[in-house]
């Protein structure tokens, strides 16, 4: 899921999207835009020191919150806003030690938050053979209304392309109608929902998706 406002200029000539290093300050940043765009849930599941045990990890390859699969916009030498994504046979082929041993991780917080989101977390994690997955997308506040999302997404894309995914693919949250408008703007469509019925909008996760163009 992810935190995206509607952009109504052009991208500015200010901003550079590049690869993310491996260092423990970038990992804090993502860290933190991953828990904005997860609406706080990464903050729910590893606890306070969440910031931290994601960053501690960052700099290790072959797991889902590696410097790998992320890229950052900056701008003013300031980080700007992250895009993470990977492909199915890596996110198949991740392990989830490297995050086990960080400092402050609590496994027994993990257990219990994956007992009550279970169903929802076996829903984020379904990612299909051929799909390249756009894990998360979030830009600093005083950042927003200035395409800087756009770039991310155009970037990532870009990065999906070189793979052999053949389909880009997101989650986004019901609530957030901003974001789905755009995503629909760029030929994405609706190809799944969790939960398919009985749910309030607030909690209903969409999954949206679009052929990879090479």
């Amino acid at each position: 899921m992810e935190e995206l406002q509607e952009y109504s200029i052009r991208p500015r000539s200010d901003v550079v999207i590049r690869a993310a290093n491996p260092t423990f300050e970038e990992g804090l940043a993502y860290a933190r835009f991953l828990d904005q765009a997860a609406d706080g849930f990464i903050r729910f599941m590893l606890g306070a020191k969440y910031a931290a045990v994601i960053a501690e990890a960052f700099a290790t390859p072959g797991h889902d919150y590696s410097f790998e699969n992320v890229l950052v916009a900056e701008r003013e030498a300031m980080i700007a806003g992250t895009v993470a994504g990977y492909t199915a046979k890596q996110h198949l082929n991740c392990s989830d030690e490297v995050l086990c041993k960080t400092p402050g991780y609590s496994a027994l917080r993990m257990s219990l938050v994956l007992f009550i989101a279970g169903p929802l977390w076996r829903f984020l994690n379904a990612i299909d053979d051929d799909d390249f997955y756009l894990q998360s997308i979030a830009v600093a506040p005083k950042c927003r209304g200035q395409g800087i999302g756009s770039m991310l997404i155009d970037a990532m894309e870009v990065r999906a392309a070189k793979t052999d995914a053949t389909r880009f693919v997101l989650d986004v949250a019901e609530k957030n109608e901003g974001a789905r408008r755009l995503y629909e703007r760029r030929g994405m469509a609706e190809t799944a929902r969790w939960p398919s019925r009985f749910a309030i909008p607030r909690f209903r996760v969409r999954r949206m998706a679009k052929p990879i163009r090479s």
